[in-house]
């Protein structure tokens, strides 16, 4: 068996040739037009970015694979799902009311924007896996009815995965929110009292009401209530919340393989990805700020198999430049994102080619 295809360009560009024509041009390399068949719904998957972050993809590369998705005969829309914590994006009416403030319209994108699991995160459809962590999956109904998918994500650190990109995109973000609380739930953030400072941010932004606060006392976690989301340990500017894992670390990045092989289940040939490798951000698009990038921008990649574009990803992003003046201490880290994160990421890759979601050895080839 031939290892799969990362076709991959740079970011240099000229005049009449652009970083959105090449984004077109990967699009015709990976020859996915001949997999879109006459009428197909395309879900054309992405994060709108959270309210004050500026580090999310922006809508004219989504437009590039809007107008290519119609070209081949395709319906495209263009989705993401609601998320489980207090931000501007929890339910269809803010998420929304974000995308649109953040550039993100019929105008701009030349297609719907449909939140793909409902009003307030409760359409979904349940897909058996049978895998390690899950016996079944509960993925967003508007992505699971779309004929085809195409992913497009921006590559980042991410403070719970250590990276996020196509398989975090497909399995985290093809979740209700149900099943995002099913995913994270071998997450327990734990307070260090001597750096609280009581400011309550962490309050405001829990999802489950879980987090106690008396004047003049720091933060108290209510275990039996928290559900793991984990969002608490980055809007806490005092770093005075950590994780405490319940039980392995390796759980919630296995349980996202399995959501993301669960997304793909019933889109055999229908499935392409997209990393973004630029703007590279310490943590994920889901925070309203973002740091300054850590790594040298890279390019950009597609490629049908999310687990070796995930490893292209990680692999030339790791050799990248380290920045100086960001989260990044070491700039010379071999592993530059476990340096930043703390987090061994390679279980979400190694479950992921073990159940059959794609595979590690992978082929780059350039493109001008």
């Amino acid at each position: 068996m031939s290892d799969p295809i990362v076709y991959f360009t740079d970011l240099r560009s000229r005049v009449g040739y652009n970083l959105l024509d090449k984004t077109r041009k990967l699009f015709e390399k990976s020859g996915f037009a001949d997999h879109i068949d006459e009428g197909d719904k395309v879900a054309v998957k992405l994060h709108f970015g959270e309210a004050g972050n500026t580090a999310f993809l922006p809508p004219m590369y989504a437009r590039v694979i809007v107008d290519e998705v119609k070209k081949a005969g395709g319906k495209p829309f263009v989705t993401d799902t609601n998320t489980l914590y207090k931000g501007s994006r929890g339910n269809a009416i803010d998420h929304l009311e974000t995308a649109m403030a953040n550039g993100f319209s019929y105008a701009t994108l030349g297609a719907p924007l449909v939140i793909g699991d409902g009003l307030i995160g409760l359409d979904y459809i349940t897909e058996k896996v049978n895998g390690k962590r899950f016996e079944e999956v509960k993925i967003a109904s508007a992505v699971y009815h779309a004929d085809v998918i195409i992913t497009l994500a921006h590559f980042t650190a991410h403070e719970l995965f250590g990276f996020g990109g196509v398989i975090k995109s497909i399995g985290m973000g093809g979740a209700a929110p149900s099943g995002k609380q099913e995913l994270h739930s071998d997450v327990l953030p734990v307070v260090d009292s001597e750096k609280c400072t009581s400011c309550g941010r962490c309050v405001r932004w829990c999802p489950a009401d879980s987090i106690n606060l008396k004047e003049g006392e720091p933060a108290q976690i209510i275990e039996t209530v928290c559900i793991g989301c984990g969002e608490c340990t980055v809007v806490c500017t005092d770093g005075a919340i950590d994780v405490n894992w319940k039980t392995d670390i390796p759980a919630l990045l296995e349980k996202t393989s399995e959501y993301a092989y669960g997304v793909l289940k019933n889109k055999a040939g229908k499935h392409l990805s997209f990393n973004f490798l630029f703007n590279i951000s310490p943590d994920c698009d889901c925070f309203d700020f973002n740091d300054p990038p850590f790594v040298s921008d890279v390019g950009i990649m597609v490629s049908t198999d999310p687990v070796a574009i995930d490893q292209a990803a990680i692999d030339m992003a790791n050799r990248a430049q380290g920045l100086a003046g960001s989260k990044l201490e070491d700039l010379e880290a071999k592993d530059k994102f476990r340096s930043v994160t703390g987090i061994d990421w390679e279980p979400l890759l190694a479950h992921g080619e073990e159940i059959g979601l794609g595979r590690r050895e992978y082929r780059l080839e350039e493109i001008e």
